[in-house]
């Protein structure tokens, strides 16, 4: 078991620690809705004593197709997660996608995260390492739908070995099972965490159909099961999880990218009282 800290929050996850909650929008729409659903998470997390990182991604890269909503990219993005940052004094998880992106993104976010289908991209790992260790930050690497729990290791060992100290959060967001569906093993929670890192939970994205819905137009994108986001994270926390990750939106059905698995506001509150009575059951 490991615990990792940033310093700068007095935020500490892993062993022995409240469950730390990740949570916010999947991707950034404008910056009221930003405020609303961070202001909200914010004050519920407090009130159960629970420590708050608020996530969105100012790009979504891996799209099914090209006419999908990215959002507002990296410059206007940035700025919103700094006023975010600003007005509602949290800490900042979101996204990078390439090399040039680590410094920029490390200076304003305090979680910096590799997307799944990036995380044995080395030269990037490696940038994020360094610009994060640089800032203060950690890393949350979360684990490729085609990675067995024990192949973390290397990742692990790459960021050791470029930064000389340990600072990565690994995340469980389910492995490629058939055609369009993913499966999470709770028994890759230990094992990661045996690895020498605090593992969290995606309960948000464990529950997507990639690829598997069709739009008016014809087009793929990818699907969802909502109401299979408290079943795993649920699950995942009574199996030891460190922290959850979960995405929100006043209205999933109107969310501009993956509604079908963002979880409406409203079910922010009795969710996360659940999942701190089964952390605390832990003992």
């Amino acid at each position: 078991m490991a615990k990792l800290t940033i310093d700068r929050w007095n935020l500490s996850i892993g062993d022995g620690q409240p469950l730390v909650v990740i949570a916010g929008l999947n991707v950034l729409e404008d910056i009221g809705l930003a405020l609303e659903v961070g202001r909200e998470l914010k004050a519920i997390a407090s009130e159960l004593g629970l420590p708050y990182v608020f996530k969105a991604s100012f790009d979504k890269a891996n799209r099914s197709s090209i006419t999908s909503y990215r959002g507002p990219g990296l410059e206007k993005g940035l700025e919103m997660l700094k006023a975010v940052k600003a007005e509602l004094n949290v800490p900042i998880c979101t996204d990078l996608h390439e090399i040039a992106q680590a410094e920029p993104v490390a200076a304003v976010a305090d979680l910096v995260q590799i997307p799944a289908f990036l995380c044995r991209q080395t030269d990037l790992v490696i940038a994020a390492a360094r610009a994060t260790k640089a800032a203060g930050g950690l890393l949350h690497v979360k684990k490729g739908q085609f990675l067995a729990p024990q192949d973390c290791r290397s990742i692990l060992d790459k960021v050791r070995e470029a930064t000389d100290t340990d600072m990565t959060i690994l995340c469980e967001r389910g492995v490629s099972f058939g055609y369009g569906n993913l499966v999470v093993d709770m028994l890759g929670i230990p094992i990661m965490q045996a690895l020498g890192a605090p593992v969290s939970i995606d309960a948000t994205h464990a529950v997507q159909l990639p690829g598997a819905r069709v739009g008016s137009n014809g087009g793929a994108s990818t699907g969802g099961r909502r109401s299979g986001v408290p079943v795993i994270a649920r699950a995942a926390v009574a199996s030891g999880a460190d922290a959850v990750f979960l995405e929100f939106h006043p209205e999933p059905d109107q969310a501009l990218c993956d509604g079908p698995s963002a979880l409406p506001l409203t079910a922010a509150r009795p969710l996360l009282a659940q999942l701190r009575a089964l952390r605390e059951a832990l003992g």
